[in-house]
């Protein structure tokens, strides 16, 4: 299958490199190394998540304690993406590719696959955000509509009034159907665009996911005394949790009515410029503050990140003042909401793809 292609401008291949260089010399003016600052937390974020683990499982004995333990497991878990899985991916952490490879891995240990993520997240996500059927982060299922030029069917028109109840399942999705349908399905969009995944890969998938249930609920039940009602249901709130969690920090990002979902042309071309198209599908959320540059890996200015993935997120705050400041000189499509009011839009999203009320941007 032929992959997507952007349309060829050389003026906005004048202007990225006009923006790129501003970028690079404002962080270059920066006289501190803040990549220093995930590398320590390549350590303590881990720590807290089997540490959490290890108290809730010699605390067995309270309830309480043991499921309150697991609902701070899942909460740990996104930090552990945000801060640490999403920048490995990038090799940010480290200059090695090999010690950011094994940070990635920390993904295999919490039920998730390292491998087939970052063949998402690189190869699908960033090289086609919001392009139905290249990007797998907004990819259709049967129950929710996220592209705003499909027709809904059957309970996809009712789902503003149960998404809610959908995605909480999220991660539940993604460690049980996701993960293996990407890696034996050959009618993924991995599959078409990758290749054959190695089958030392798929045996990885399997073993760790095995080892990855072992100890969240057979360790705990075979050697504490966790009866099983209480280990299932722990581990479940984590889920929920991490999942609830987690879409809260991703959904106000893309999938939003006033983003783009350019359509391919005949020949699979798409309507803007690579330049234009990382403004197009993307904005910033206006939080700005310590827990947000420093907990939450600046979740909130992701239009740097898919313009510049090679620098870490702790440089965010100054490549986003250059952005805004070009974009506004050039009349670039930057957007900027508060996150509830991001939140809302996803929902008013939800809402017009179940009225097919419009396709948004369709010229």
């Amino acid at each position: 299958m032929e992959k997507p292609s952007y349309l060829k401008d050389s003026e906005d291949a004048k202007l990225f490199n006009e923006l790129r260089k501003k970028v690079n010399q404002r962080i270059e003016a920066i006289p501190e190394n803040r990549d220093i600052y995930i590398k320590i937390k390549a350590v303590i974020l881990p720590l807290v998540y089997f540490g959490l683990y290890t108290f809730a499982v010699f605390n067995a004995d309270k309830r309480l304690v043991y499921i309150l333990s697991f609902v701070l497991m899942g909460i740990s878990l996104v930090l552990i993406y945000l801060n640490l899985i999403h920048e490995a991916a990038h090799n940010n952490i480290y200059k090695s590719k090999k010690l950011n490879g094994l940070v990635l891995q920390i993904f295999d240990f919490v039920g998730a696959n390292s491998y087939i993520w970052k063949k998402r997240h690189i190869a699908s996500h960033h090289a086609y955000p919001n392009v139905d059927g290249w990007d797998t982060d907004i990819e259709q299922s049967g129950l929710l509509l996220i592209v705003p030029w499909i027709k809904a069917k059957g309970v996809q028109k009712y789902q503003h009034f149960f998404f809610f109840l959908v995605y909480p399942l999220y991660l539940f999705n993604w460690m049980f159907i996701r993960d293996l349908r990407d890696f034996f399905d050959k009618e993924r969009v991995i599959l078409k665009t990758q290749g054959a995944i190695p089958s030392i890969e798929k045996v990885k998938m399997v073993s760790y996911k095995l080892f990855y249930f072992f100890y969240q609920i057979a360790v705990p039940v075979l050697f504490f005394k966790v009866s099983i009602g209480l280990a299932l249901g722990a581990w479940f709130l984590q889920v929920i949790a991490a999942s609830i969690f987690a879409l809260f920090v991703l959904l106000p990002l893309h999938p939003l009515p006033d983003n783009a979902f350019p359509k391919l042309d005949e020949k699979n071309g798409l309507p803007f410029s690579w330049l234009h198209h990382q403004f197009e599908v993307t904005n910033d959320l206006k939080e700005n503050n310590w827990l947000v540059r420093n907990v939450l890996g600046n979740f909130n200015f992701h239009v740097a990140h898919h313009l510049f993935p090679n620098y870490s997120y702790l440089y965010y705050n100054e490549i986003t003042e250059e952005i805004e400041e070009f974009a506004k000189e050039h009349g670039l499509a930057y957007k900027r909401f508060p996150i509830f009011t991001a939140l809302g839009k996803h929902v008013d999203l939800l809402k017009q793809n179940a009225n097919n009320a419009y396709y948004i941007l369709e010229e």
